[in-house]
């Protein structure tokens, strides 16, 4: 069989790329370590931006369903244009009244938590230094307590602070700083979001465009059907996964208040948040619940951790498939791997946006692998 230029034209391309890549990854095994640092250099520099989508995609869920609702409300072209704008205002509102009454409720009962244990510790302090030898051999650890030279470990204690009190200060300066960066770099994540938000729809229409003409046809449709699943699941995970929150969160308040546990309203609303990062989350919030209910009545915080575990497995079993349906098609399993390398690269943002990402390449890759054995069934007949 003869071959044609343009055969030999795509076998030509087909070879050099092929050896390019293998040169290129052999040269990055090689240098690893520089890659390494050039990868997370990249991504330092684009966080913020990277962060406005996550924001981006946040926020349109709610904005979406407002501009919805607005839409059929009116007909009128000029109060249409400002649907958008008071959507977002709508969404906006919506999310910092959640946080700030989340703070409002949590603040200030984990203060006095605090300043229960730090008053407890102090009249410890004051009641073991009032007593007598005799007295302090008759608690369980009176020996220990008469025997330990309580002004060397205060020496110590002492000379550490001031060989290590100009590192604390660097330390401290640096967390300031850090903190400064943090904010000034949300603010720009947050500008960003609002432009993507207030031109989506302008966006979509270029990024379709420049796929439509730069990249080849098969490969350019696939993109923009692999984009549509991850929107669609992004949007379908956040509003699932913020339902889930609320119906837990309220569950659990209202069993602390059958069960008469303390702090029921603040413990249930930090469970239902920090539900939100998938499969760990909601243990996040018990933890700290356990830690104020401990001020009060340590015996009640055994049961309080029961009713957690039985409250979790009621979610997990009952509540989060019947909540999510088929809106997350993914394993338990693949959600715990997912949880756990989003977490290790991206902190809590990172386990918020595995779980989406994830379902999304399980959907992609369970779409080709059906489309594989329809043409292999076919083949085979």
């Amino acid at each position: 069989m003869e071959i044609d230029k343009e055969q030999k034209k795509r076998i030509t391309k087909w070879i050099l790329g092929i050896a390019t890549a293998i040169i290129l990854i052999f040269l990055g095994v090689q240098n690893i370590s520089h890659v390494a640092n050039a990868f997370n250099y990249a991504v330092g520099l684009l966080m913020p931006l990277l962060l406005g989508v996550v924001i981006a995609v946040i926020l349109n869920v709610p904005m979406r369903f407002f501009e919805m609702q607005l839409f059929k409300i009116t007909k009128n072209k000029h109060l249409q244009k400002l649907g958008r704008p008071l959507a977002f205002l709508l969404s906006l509102v919506l999310i910092v009244g959640i946080i700030a009454g989340i703070i409002r409720l949590v603040i200030p009962e984990l203060a006095s938590a605090v300043s229960i244990i730090v008053d407890g510790a102090i009249d410890a302090i004051n009641k073991l230094s009032s007593m007598s030898q005799e007295e302090l051999m008759e608690l369980p650890f009176g020996n220990i307590l008469l025997n330990t030279d309580w002004n060397n470990i205060l020496s110590n204690v002492e000379q550490w602070l001031k060989t290590q009190g100009g590192s604390m200060v660097n330390a401290a300066f640096g967390t300031v700083t850090s903190l400064i960066g943090g904010i000034f770099d949300f603010f720009i994540s947050f500008v960003f979001a609002i432009y993507i938000l207030f031109s989506k729809d302008e966006l979509k229409k270029q990024a379709t465009r420049l796929i439509q003409v730069w990249v080849p046809k098969r490969y350019g449709e696939w993109f923009i059907h692999a984009v549509s699943v991850a929107n669609v699941n992004f949007r379908n995970f956040i509003s699932g996964q913020s339902l889930e929150a609320v119906i837990l969160g309220v569950l659990c308040m209202v069993g602390m208040w059958i069960f008469r546990f303390p702090y029921a309203p603040m413990v249930g609303a930090l469970v239902g948040v920090t539900a939100l990062i998938p499969v760990v989350g909601a243990f996040i919030g018990a933890g700290v619940g356990a830690f104020m209910i401990l001020t009060v009545d340590p015996l009640k915080t055994v049961f309080f951790l029961l009713f957690i575990v039985v409250l979790q497995q009621l979610e997990g079993n009952v509540i989060y498939p019947k909540v999510m349906g088929s809106r997350v098609n993914l394993p338990g399993m693949w959600i715990l791997a997912a949880v756990t390398i989003g977490g290790g690269i991206g902190g809590p943002v990172g386990m918020l946006v595995s779980v989406p990402i994830a379902s999304t390449a399980y959907a992609l890759f369970k779409e080709a692998t059906d489309n594989r054995e329809r043409r292999q069934a076919v083949n085979n007949s």
